[in-house]
């Protein structure tokens, strides 16, 4: 089972539709009020569109109990980390590379430095309630 795969099958898997067409799709996976976004994916067709945006709005809606989110994405990613950053409010909080291997290694068909040689930046996101918190 590759980490697709996984990611689908352990957590909550939401399909994006628009105009009735399947364009997209998102993976959380969530435990207490800590939530993961494993996967946020858009069909390149319908790409600046707002329609990711959206995806993660109705994502946080869902789940009003979760104070942080985490994601990761690779270095190269630029639009990811534009996305990300600029777009859903998240922030870099850690840099995983052969120097500084993420610890949870979430990378099982091949070793991090093969599959991602550039490293992966970690994103966080705090969600604020009325008190500030």
């Amino acid at each position: 089972m590759n980490e697709y795969e996984n990611s689908i099958d352990t957590g909550e898997a939401y399909r994006i539709i628009c105009d009735g067409q399947i364009v997209g799709g998102v993976v959380i996976r969530t435990e207490g009020s800590k939530g993961e976004l494993d996967l946020l994916f858009v069909s390149p067709n319908v790409h600046s569109k707002g329609i990711g945006y959206a995806a993660w709005c109705e994502v946080e809606k869902l789940h009003p109990e979760i104070t942080v989110w985490e994601t990761v994405t690779p270095y190269f990613e630029q639009r990811n980390i534009h996305f990300y950053v600029n777009r859903c409010g998240f922030h870099i909080v850690e840099f995983y590379n052969s120097h500084h291997p993420d610890p949870n290694e979430p990378y099982k068909s091949k070793p991090m430095d093969e599959q991602f040689p550039d490293g992966m930046f970690k994103f966080e996101k705090r969600m604020w309630n009325d008190k500030g918190h």
